[in-house]
């Protein structure tokens, strides 16, 4: 006779509330995850993204794609971004017909194959140095375009100038931090009864903008934040929570959503036993 899955086998999260601070278009996934696991879901964004003051770079470098023996995306943002304007002027996916394309991730991987593009390589872990390190002997000679968010880290443009490749950068979006959270977080946080037990990180942005809605009199280390702990998607968000005085308290193996659910999931059977 087949035994009954038990609620701690079917709903591992059930009695821990969550904070998902991801933009509020993208926080729908791993809100959904976490609540079918049993999670109590807070949604406050730390993150909005917005239009680039100008998008006369990114047109340019666009209308000239076909120069580019590279095209690197690093975000879903960038993919949709990118492929909006692309329909804005109109450009076809006969553009990319000498053009191979290399995504950070299997979201951004997926993102850009929905729109009817091939990627060629998707590095084994999900970060900049990765990317590098399966790009670097493939660019000397080579046109680059990197593709991304107005303040990002630089590693990619640094390293593969550095491997021989002319690289260009333009920006296809911008982060903000969303101040109407403001509010809303410090109560939340402040509240016994509804405050998190586990707050998620899915990027350094999301990192720097949380302590920023602190505000200034919240240091990270505040006392509002005890007992509060932390979920990291990899070892760059993790690093940025170390330096902002925060703790890492749960990181994930794999550098993806997926991957941080499974830790989060982890992480709740452990404290079980």
């Amino acid at each position: 006779m087949n035994k009954q899955p038990n609620a701690a086998s079917t709903r591992p999260l059930s009695g821990i509330r969550i904070l998902v601070g991801r933009a509020r278009h993208q926080a729908g996934v791993l809100s959904e995850q976490l609540r079918k696991l049993g999670a109590e879901v807070i949604e406050i964004p730390f993150i909005e993204i917005r239009k680039p003051k100008s998008f006369k770079p990114l047109d340019a470098a666009l209308k000239n794609l076909a120069t580019c023996d590279w095209l690197i995306l690093t975000s879903v943002n960038g993919v949709e971004a990118m492929w909006d304007r692309m329909k804005k002027k109109r450009l076809t996916g006969a553009a990319f017909k000498h053009v191979r394309i290399a995504a950070i991730g299997p979201a951004t991987k997926g993102a850009i194959e929905q729109r009817g593009a091939q990627v060629d390589i998707v590095p084994k872990e999900y970060v900049a140095e990765s990317v590098v390190k399966s790009l670097k002997n493939k660019v000397k000679g080579k046109r680059v375009l990197l593709v991304r968010a107005k303040i990002a880290r630089d590693v990619i443009p640094h390293e593969l100038r550095k491997a021989g490749a002319e690289v260009d950068v333009v920006e296809a979006y911008e982060t903000v931090v969303p101040r109407s959270s403001r509010a809303r977080l410090r109560a939340t946080l402040k509240n016994l009864g509804k405050r998190p037990h586990l707050v998620t990180f899915t990027s350094s942005s999301t990192v720097r903008n949380f302590v920023e809605l602190l505000g200034p009199a919240q240091k990270a280390r505040h006392p509002i934040l005890a007992g509060i702990q932390m979920a990291s998607i990899g070892p760059i968000t993790s690093t940025t929570l170390r330096e902002l005085g925060l703790s890492v308290d749960i990181s994930a193996k794999e550098f993806t959503i997926p991957g941080l659910i499974d830790s989060i999931v982890s992480a709740a059977a452990n404290r079980s036993k």
